[in-house]
């Protein structure tokens, strides 16, 4: 009880403080508004009146009167500042002897006629002060003419400096001053005003000014403010009352009657079983009213979801089972046995793939298409869990299945692009890097499609971008198309696969791990093998994001060529610059470096000398571009020209048990090239004949 007591008092003291403020706020904003306004209104009166009295002074003023009191004034003044004699000065004598000279400017008629103007206008406006200044610009003085005060009048012959706004008015040949107010001290508070004394034909002659005391009405101003204070505080102290009362019925009550139904649910629900329903009976019409009924309803919701919490856990411990076996599935359809091909001393190959759910949309995969062709996959498809890794399923099975028919890898993804399309109702795509090696040559074609750009380390070389040129993704538009590129690897060299989730790890600040640190990371590995290329890698990743959340897949992949001793060179000649005894001669050289056994040497050197002289003679090529390898079972040369597109493998192989002259003419050369090799292949690749010659050597013929 005390509690809820001291809840209420709390939501109590914070609308009274509230509302309290904003009372005062509210007093302030209308003090302010309500005193500016008045002081202006004040303000701008007695600057009207003091203006129109200074004109009503120029304009009673006789201008003869004026001219010849400013006359003799001036002229005595002209010769005491000659005189070196001036008011500020601080010899006593001085200032008397400045003072002496301007002794019987009172007596002048003049001066009287003046005198007689000024006070009883003064008498009639109830103006503090009259008088008549001479604006001297040559020494920047406003000269006192005449001084109408009945108290504290100043003598001719006082001074005032001339103010910057005045000056520039006079300046322009104006000698009306605009109201201005000030507070002089013991003067107190005074509204000044000036009007040009002019004679008949325009020349100036003096100022005419006029004061106003504004003492007594800047006191009834603060007088004003204080009791417009007093009252704006009772008025806002009375609303302020007001409105706790009505919030206490119509905000606090209320609520206290909420916050007791919400312990009675508890409590009840806590005791016996199933809770009590609240009956609560709030009519508001407000929104108060509304989060009563909402709180009813919740109560009937959450009862509801109590009695079927059992079977949802049943069912949440159901789904978790279920994606514990598609995980287990997932990993048994990725190569994940390492080393992966222990019977291989060509190459090593590694890779993992971290999830960021239960299963994951990114894959790798890596098979012998044959015993010298060998593929690499690593992909990534849109999306996570379990609807990404469907698709990456069927994904993966297409691109394994197209790349064990298809040779180019154009081709490939050009053909599991048109079957992903189809029926993809889920708009899901999938990006591909897809890479074809040739074991025996380093020679590697790949593509990319919309995929991470590899990352490629040269043999005692640093690990870099390779920035290929990408394709569209997967399953993304039907009439998509692929192009294929060349990568060539020595024995040293690897290539780093990747997913964006490497890249895009993200930390606490939401900062990208990035390429630069994926690099770093790579380079800080430096030779080692593709298994702790790996883990130096994942080890860079954990260090960078360390307790944040993994809000993609990881997955990577590391492939390093080795070699098998093989000695491979590559001849590229114009046919019109090259003899069939230099190919030999380059073949030669290969072969004698491998030490290839005599018998299969000069059967190569047969083979070769037809092949060349029917593509030099025939073929109607100008390059011709020779690759020859040789290791410890195979020799292997490749013959690439521009030639007519002729394959020779599907002519008719000559009849050799007729005679000579009975036999067709041709072909002989080529069925004995058949007939002495292990192997022979033709295609015909971007507009150039390919045929492939293989001997093996180490077989006994």
């Amino acid at each position: 009880m005390k509690q809820k007591t001291k809840r209420a008092r709390r939501i109590s003291v914070k609308v009274l403080c509230l509302i309290l403020v904003m009372s005062l706020l509210l007093a302030g904003a209308a003090v302010a508004f309500s005193y500016v306004f008045y002081g202006k209104t004040m303000d701008d009166h007695y600057k009207t009146l003091t203006g129109n009295i200074a004109q009503s002074a120029a304009d009673m003023l006789d201008p003869r009167d004026v001219g010849n009191l400013t006359s003799a004034v001036m002229r005595i003044y002209r010769e005491q500042i000659a005189a070196g004699n001036t008011p500020e000065s601080e010899d006593e004598d001085v200032v008397n002897a400045y003072y002496t000279a301007f002794e019987g400017i009172e007596d002048l008629q003049a001066y009287k006629n003046c005198m007689e103007v000024l006070e009883k206008l003064e008498d009639d406006n109830g103006a503090d002060c009259l008088y008549i200044c001479y604006m001297d610009l040559e020494t920047d003085k406003a000269v006192y003419i005449i001084d109408a005060a009945h108290e504290d009048a100043c003598s001719p012959g006082d001074r005032d400096p001339i103010e910057d706004e005045n000056r520039e008015l006079m300046l322009k040949g104006d000698y009306t001053f605009p109201a201005y107010i000030t507070n002089y001290g013991q003067y107190g508070w005074l509204c000044s005003a000036a009007c040009g004394v002019k004679t008949a034909n325009g020349t100036y002659i003096a100022n005419a000014y006029a004061d106003y005391s504004m003492t007594d009405i800047m006191n009834e101003r603060h007088n004003f403010l204080k009791v417009l204070v007093i009252a704006l505080l009772l008025i806002a102290a009375v609303l302020s009352v007001l409105l706790i009362l009505f919030v206490r019925k119509s905000i606090v009550k209320p609520i206290n009657q909420l916050s007791r139904a919400a312990r009675k649910y508890v409590s009840s629900r806590d005791t016996s079983g199933p809770s009590e329903i609240s009956k609560l009976n709030i009519r508001t019409k407000d929104e108060i009213q509304t989060l009563s009924e909402s709180i009813k309803k919740m109560e009937e919701e959450i009862n509801d979801y109590i009695d079927n919490l059992a079977l949802v856990s049943r069912e949440k411990e159901r789904i978790g089972a279920e994606l514990n076996v598609a995980t287990q599935i997932q990993a048994s359809v990725l190569p994940s046995t390492f080393p992966a091909f222990p019977d291989r001393s060509e190459f090593d190959i590694y890779a993992m793939m971290h999830p960021a759910k239960e299963v994951g949309g990114d894959f790798y995969d890596f098979f012998l298409i044959d015993n010298d062709h060998f593929a690499i996959v690593m992909a990534d498809v849109s999306g996570k869990g379990v609807p990404a890794a469907l698709f990456m399923m069927a994904a993966k099975n297409l691109l394994k299945s197209s790349a064990l028919t298809m040779p180019s890898p154009k081709d490939i993804l050009e053909h599991v692009n048109k079957q992903l399309c189809e029926g993809n109702d889920a708009e899901m795509f999938v990006t591909v890097w897809l890479g074809i090696l040739e074991i025996s040559t380093g020679r590697m074609l790949a593509a990319n499609a919309g995929h991470e750009f590899p990352a490629i380390r040269r043999k005692d070389g640093r690990w870099e971008l390779f920035k290929d040129k990408h394709g569209f993704v997967l399953a993304g538009m039907e009439t998509a198309r692929y192009k294929e590129y060349e990568l060539n690897f020595e024995p040293g060299d690897k290539l780093f696969l990747y997913t964006d989730g490497v890249t895009e790890a993200t930390d606490a600040n939401n900062e990208l791990f990035g390429t630069d640190r994926m690099l770093e990371a790579l380079n800080d590995a430096d030779d080692a093998a593709p298994h702790d290329v790996l883990t130096t890698v994942r080890q860079h990743i954990n260090g960078f994001v360390k307790q944040a959340p993994q809000f993609d897949d990881i997955t990577m992949l590391c492939f390093e060529l080795k070699g098998s001793g093989e000695v491979r060179k590559v001849l590229n000649a114009r046919t019109d610059n090259v003899t069939p005894e230099d190919v030999r001669q380059f073949v030669e050289g290969v072969l004698t470096a491998k030490n290839v056994e005599h018998s299969a040497a000069t059967k190569l050197y047969v083979a070769v000398d037809e092949i060349v002289t029917n593509i030099l003679q025939y073929s109607g090529a100008q390059s011709l571009d020779i690759t020859c390898s040789a290791n410890d079972e195979k020799a292997v040369i490749t013959f690439s020209d521009d030639g007519i597109p002729y394959n020779p493998l599907e002519r008719e192989d000559p009849d050799v048990t007729l005679s000579a002259e009975e036999r067709k003419i041709g072909g002989l050369g080529i069925y004995m090239v058949k007939k002495t090799m292990d192997a022979v292949e033709y295609e015909s690749r971007d507009g150039r004949n390919i045929l492939t010659i293989t001997k093996n050597t180490n077989s006994i013929d």
